[in-house]
């Protein structure tokens, strides 16, 4: 990412992003709005059936960059995906040194030279929230909008109906919102008073609950990963990688947490740049989204700017 972009993402990401439900207190900067223990010296043990906290436990020495990848599977063959017992024997005894919403791994923007934008929306789920925002579906709909829709597993449950037509719409891409909305952190720590994933296993968990039980439905896994708040460290950003998705992050924040007015949301959408990963949330309906899209949008379209799903340019 440029300096510029960087620059922007932590001047708009700084909302509260807890998702889904109301604006959190003290919605600063992604380091004064996330608690942060400190992280386990023991040496790691070894793995427990409940992701426990021998799972947690991680040693001094951060996650070195030599550390290798995947082995690469023989040309034809499916990659291998490695169970929850692998992936916490390979970086249980790692510990992160970066932690916030622009970490080593989380896609934050569009492609040098991309113009166009990517319109991404949350349904978060359980305490975030189950309504659907057709309001904001219909518009997108009635414009050919494209866009990447992130569910989790609880909100997919409370939605069956309409997760089935979304699924079935070419318009949309449907990614991966975790199996219960939390910060993903091999450490344990929390983002806007939501508690993070407390150690490997537990970030295992939060990734492929969810990316099953869309495998299952979609007949394909998901190419892309959020978690809840939109939070991680970069350990679990490799895990992820490792299993087979990316992650999303946002350039501009265009919502917060689904608490902007639709004037408030409008400014934000309509200034997001050229490239810009645009977040907002889908389970809010009669909040501010659904308008303050529909009032950015049009405005977009007549200056020649366009949109496309993740999975479209990356």
């Amino acid at each position: 990412m440029s300096v510029s972009r960087r620059t922007l993402l932590m001047v708009v990401a700084g909302g509260a992003l807890a998702g889904c439900g109301g604006r959190a207190a003290g919605t600063g900067s992604a380091a004064s709005s996330a608690s942060a223990p400190a992280a386990p010296t023991a040496s790691a043990a070894p793995a427990t059936p409940s992701g426990g906290p021998a799972e947690a436990a991680a040693g001094p020495t951060s996650a070195p960059e030599s550390t290798p990848g995947p082995t690469p599977e023989p040309a034809g063959q499916a990659p291998h995906v490695p169970t929850r017992a692998e992936t916490v024997e390979r970086y249980g005894a790692l510990a992160p040194s970066e932690w916030g919403l622009d970490v080593s791994g989380v896609v934050t923007a569009l492609p040098g030279g991309e113009s166009a934008m990517a319109l991404t929306f949350d349904a978060c789920g359980g305490p975030g929230g189950n309504g659907y925002d057709a309001d904001l579906i219909d518009f997108l709909r009635a414009h050919d909008v494209p866009a990447t829709l992130f569910l989790n597993a609880r909100w997919i449950d409370a939605n069956p109906d309409e997760f089935e037509r979304l699924a079935a719409d070419p318009l949309f891409e449907i990614g991966n919102h975790g199996t219960a909305h939390r910060p993903l952190s091999v450490t344990g720590r929390s983002a806007y008073g939501i508690a993070g994933t407390g150690g490997v296993g537990e970030v295992y968990d939060e990734v492929t609950g969810n990316a099953r039980k869309l495998t299952g439905l979609l007949g394909h896994p998901p190419r892309f990963f959020r978690s809840g708040t939109a939070h991680y460290d970069d350990v679990a950003t490799r895990v992820v990688a490792d299993l087979g998705q990316g992650v999303a992050g946002f350039t501009v924040n265009g919502d917060d947490g689904a608490t902007y007015s639709a004037a408030e949301v409008r400014r934000q959408v309509s200034s997001a740049p050229p490239g810009a990963i645009v977040i907002g949330h889908m389970n809010h309906p009669g909040g501010g989204t659904a308008p303050g899209v529909a009032g950015a949008v049009p405005g977009l379209l007549a200056a020649g700017r366009s949109f496309v799903r993740l999975s479209d340019v990356l």
